[in-house]
């Protein structure tokens, strides 16, 4: 049987892995929670520096759990 999503459900195509990448690398300047579609949280971790690098670290570990997910979905590429 097949699953029908909408591509709201799916996170709109987002991937888990370049969510990570993307803390990983820019975590500071929180390019992650725009791509995941969090805007607001996103300009106050470029506003604070990722919370003087507390925050990206947190939002490194939520994503690698799958706890952080995209807007109004899922991922749609999982690791």
């Amino acid at each position: 049987m097949t699953k029908l999503s909408s591509p709201a459900a799916a996170g709109s195509g987002k991937s888990q892995v370049i969510a990570l990448v993307l803390v990983a690398l820019l975590g500071g300047l929180g390019i992650h929670r725009f791509y995941l579609g969090y805007t607001w949280q996103g300009i106050v971790q470029i506003l604070t520096a990722g919370g003087c690098g507390i925050w990206a670290l947190i939002d490194l570990i939520r994503i690698c759990t799958g706890d952080l997910q995209p807007k109004g979905g899922t991922y749609a590429k999982t690791f």
